[in-house]
C-alpha cells in the first residue's frame, strides 16, 4: 500500500508530505483547493506525461516521491525482483519535471525509463477518474472490463500472440501469391541485376581502398616531385638543408654550453631533432623510390570506379552500400527461385496457426460467457442498491463479423441496460441517463474491483450525480473494498466522507503572492466540522453538527 506521498514544488503545492494509512481515506475541501493536483502528482509519479505547467512559479523542477510497503503486493514485488530493482519490503519511487518539460523517473533510487515506470505502477495503484462513465459507453472498455473480471488475461496474450503469428504468415502468403503471377518478369530482372553487380567481385569489394588507390596513382607525378623537393631541403642539398643548417647550431651551442651548461638539454634535443629528420629524409627516399608509375593499372582503376559509380546512381544507393544489395536481391530471387515451396510451407503453417486461434477463441467465448453471466447479477444486484429498484444489468456476447481472426478475440460484447420493469435491455448510451450511467458505472468498478490484486486503489469523483440515501450506500460499498485494500476517495459528498476510517483536508493559502494548497489530517472534532460544512454549507448550525456526528458514528458501526 501507499505509505508516504511527498510533493515539492508542483502547481499550486510548495511542499507536501503526507503519511497514508490502511483502509478508507477521503479527500475533500473547497472547489479549486486543490484536491485534483494530488491526483496529478499521483499520476506524474505513476507514468503520466509530464508538462513543464506543472512546475511551481520561480521553481527549477518539480519532484514527487512516493513510498509503498510492498506485503500486500506481491505483482510488485515479482516485477522489482525479475528487473533488479527490487530494495527490500518497500518500494521508492521518484520522479522530478524539469521547468523546460523534461523528466526523470527513479525507483529505489535507480533512474529507469517511463515504460518501466509505468509497468510497475499498474500492480501498485489503479486510478478510478470521475469521467470512467464516458469510457464505459466504449465496446473496447466493455470487452477489457469484462476480461478483467473473468481473469483472461493469460488466455488473450496466447491468443494474441497466436493472432499475430497468423497474421504475418498470412500476410506473406497473400504477397507471395501476388508476386507469383508476374515473377518471371521480376525473376529475369533480378538474375540481369546480380550479373552486372557481380562483375564487382563482391567478395573482394572495398571502394574506398579503390578510390584510395586510384587517387594514388592519378596524383603519382605530383607526390614524386613535391617529394624529391623535400628530400633536398631536409637532406640532400649541401648548402641550405635542414640537416646542414642544424648541425652548425648544434656545433656553435656545444662550443657555447662549455660556458653555459644550462644549454645541454637544447643541445641534446637538438641532436635528436638531427636524427629524426635524417630518419624521416631516408624514409621518403624510399617511399619515392618504391614508387613506380603504371597507366595500365590506373586505367583499370578507372574503369572500375566508373562501372562502380554508373551501378550506384542506377540503384540510387552509395558505392559502399553496392554489396548489401546485392544480398537483398539475391535474397528476393532466392525467394521467387523457391517461391512455389514456400507458398506450400506458408498455406500448411496460416492452417495450422488457424486452427490454433480458433481453439484458444472458442475456450474464451465460453470463458467469457460464463463470466458474463455472473457479472450480469452482480452488477444487476448493486444497481438495485444503489437507486434502480428495477435495474437489470446484461453482458451479451454476440459473433463479430467477418470469418478472420481478430485482436481480443471473436466476440462483440456489449453491455445493456433495463432501467424500468417490462423493458427490454438495450445498450447503456441510448438507455441510461447521466446519473444512471454513473451509478452503473461505480456499480461496474466497485464489482470488477472486488477481486483484483492491486493494493491500492483511489476514486477520482466517481460518486458525481449521486446524493441521498445512496450517496451512503456508496460510501459503504467503497468502505467494505477497503477490508483487503487501501482505497483512497476525492468526493464532495459528506455521507461517502462519513464512512471513511481517515480524513484528509485540503485547503488553500492566498496569504502570499503564489497561491498554494496544503493537506492535513483531520481529527475526530475536525472531521465532524467539515462533514458539517459539507451537509450545511456556510453557516454550521448545532443541528447540522448534530446529524454530522451521527453519520460519523454510523460510519464507523462498518467494517
Amino acid at each position: 500500500m501507499l505509505l508516504n506521498l511527498t510533493i515539492i514544488d508542483l502547481a499550486v503545492v510548495k511542499t507536501l508530505d503526507l503519511e497514508l494509512e490502511k483502509g478508507m481515506s477521503v479527500l475533500t475541501g473547497e472547489t479549486g483547493a486543490g484536491k485534483s493536483i494530488l491526483l496529478t502528482a499521483l499520476g506524474l509519479a505513476l507514468g503520466d506525461r509530464a508538462d513543464s505547467g506543472y512546475v511551481r512559479p520561480d521553481a527549477k523542477r518539480a519532484e514527487i516521491n512516493l513510498e509503498f510497503d510492498l506485503a500486500d503486493a506481491p505483482l510488485a514485488r515479482g516485477w522489482l525482483a525479475e528487473n533488479d530493482l527490487d530494495d527490500g519490503e518497500h518500494c521508492l519511487i521518484r520522479r522530478v519535471v524539469n521547468e523546460d518539460g523534461r523528466s526523470k523517473a527513479y525507483i529505489n533510487n535507480r533512474p529507469v525509463t517511463l515504460q518501466s515506470l509505468q509497468e510497475l505502477s499498474e500492480k501498485l495503484v489503479e486510478i478510478h477518474g470521475q469521467h470512467a462513465h464516458l469510457t464505459l459507453l466504449g465496446a473496447d472498455e466493455q470487452r477489457r472490463l469484462l476480461d478483467a473480471f473473468a481473469k483472461n488475461q493469460p488466455l488473450l496474450d496466447k491468443l494474441n500472440a497466436c493472432y499475430r503469428q497468423w497474421h504475418q504468415a498470412h500476410r506473406e502468403l497473400a504477397a507471395l501469391k501476388k508476386a507469383s503471377l508476374d515473377h518471371s518478369e521480376r525473376e529475369e530482372l533480378l538474375r540481369y541485376q546480380l550479373d552486372e553487380l557481380t562483375q564487382l567481385d563482391l567478395a573482394h569489394f572495398d571502394y574506398q581502398a579503390l578510390s584510395d588507390e586510384h587517387s594514388k596513382l592519378a596524383n603519382l607525378g605530383q607526390i614524386l616531385s613535391a617529394g624529391q623537393r623535400q628530400i633536398d631541403v631536409l637532406y640532400e642539398n649541401d648548402q641550405v638543408s635542414v640537416i646542414r643548417m642544424l648541425g652548425h647550431c648544434v656545433n656553435e651551442l656545444n662550443h657555447l654550453a662549455r660556458f653555459a651548461p644550462e644549454l645541454n638539454n637544447v643541445c641534446s634535443l637538438l641532436s635528436e631533432a638531427q636524427i629524426q629528420i635524417e630518419e624521416a629524409s631516408l624514409e621518403l627516399r624510399r617511399f619515392l623510390e618504391s614508387q613506380e608509375a603504371d597507366p595500365k593499372r590506373l586505367e583499370d582503376l578507372d574503369n572500375q570506379i566508373g562501372v562502380i559509380q554508373s551501378l550506384s546512381r542506377k540503384h540510387h544507393v552509395a558505392p559502399e552500400d553496392l554489396p548489401e544489395l546485392a544480398r537483398k536481391l539475391a535474397h528476393e530471387l532466392d525467394n521467387l527461385t523457391h517461391s512455389e515451396e514456400r507458398i506450400g510451407a506458408l498455406e500448411a503453417d496460416v492452417a495450422k496457426t488457424l486452427d490454433q486461434y480458433r481453439q484458444l477463441a472458442a475456450e474464451l467465448t465460453a470463458q467469457r460467457q460464463q463470466a458474463a453471466a455472473r457479472l450480469g447479477q452482480q452488477i444487476s444486484a448493486m444497481i438495485k442498491e444503489l437507486g434502480m429498484p428495477q435495474g437489470e444489468f446484461r453482458v451479451e456476447l454476440s459473433e463479430l463479423d467477418g470469418n478472420e481472426p481478430k485482436t481480443n478475440g471473436l466476440d462483440k460484447i456489449e453491455f445493456l441496460v433495463s432501467a424500468n420493469p417490462g423493458m427490454p435491455p438495450k445498450p447503456l448510451a441510448k438507455v441510461a441517463s447521466g446519473g444512471e450511467l454513473a451509478r452503473i458505472s461505480l456499480a461496474i468498478q466497485v464489482t470488477t474491483s472486488s477481486d483484483k490484486t492491486t493494493p491500492t486503489m483511489i476514486f477520482d469523483e466517481v460518486d458525481s450525480g449521486i446524493g441521498g440515501g445512496i450517496a451512503e450506500i456508496v460510501g459503504q460499498k467503497l468502505r467494505s473494498l477497503s477490508q483487503n485494500r487501501q482505497v483512497m476517495c476525492v468526493t464532495h459528498l459528506p455521507q461517502v466522507a462519513a464512512q471513511a476510517h481517515h480524513h484528509l483536508f485540503v485547503e488553500k493559502n492566498q496569504e502570499t503572492d503564489i497561491t498554494s494548497s496544503s493537506v492535513r489530517v483531520l481529527d475526530h472534532e475536525e472531521r465532524v466540522f467539515e462533514v458539517g460544512r459539507m451537509l450545511g454549507g456556510v453557516n454550521l448550525t448545532e443541528n447540522t453538527l448534530a446529524h454530522a456526528r451521527e453519520m460519523l458514528t454510523l460510519g464507523n458501526t462498518h467494517p
